[in-house]
């Protein structure tokens, strides 16, 4: 349709007027192909189903991190190892309101303030080698078979 008006205009046919304002009412009442999101509603269903999928890609799944996290740093009670975030492992000696104080290491004397945001799980180190040493062994079991 755009082209028969570009063409009456060019060539200067008659009702150019008639035609030009007829082309511009059914472009405008297409919407351009929008359909529904061209009206104000649609617009406001558009930006409302947009904020949805940013909370429930975005802002949920964080607020359940969060709580968990709360919930962790609530439970633990001195004497249980904690992994710090910088990947220490210590055991809790002291707990005031916003600080665990912690053991680091063998010598028991070295005590560090830590603040509670920084615990990230909680657990013992694994010390032991036992899963190498099944390894091992059953690497020797072969070789004693065959």
């Amino acid at each position: 349709m755009k082209y028969l008006f570009l063409n009456t205009v060019i060539t200067g046919g008659s009702n150019a007027a008639a035609n030009a304002t007829s082309a511009a009412t059914e472009a405008t009442s297409s919407g351009g192909g929008l359909g529904f999101f061209a009206t104000p509603l649609g617009l406001v269903v558009y930006i409302l189903f947009i904020v949805l999928i940013f909370y429930f890609i975005g802002i949920r799944p964080q607020k359940k991190r969060e709580k968990k996290m709360v919930e962790l740093q609530s439970q633990i009670k001195v004497g249980d190892w904690v992994l710090l975030d910088s990947g220490m492992y210590g055991k809790v000696a002291d707990i005031s309101d916003q600080v665990f104080t912690i053991e680091f290491g063998s010598n028991k004397t070295v005590l560090i303030p830590v603040v509670k945001q920084r615990i990230v799980a909680k657990g013992e180190p694994n010390f032991s080698k036992v899963a190498n040493v099944e390894k091992v062994e059953s690497k020797e079991n072969k070789g004693k078979t065959e």
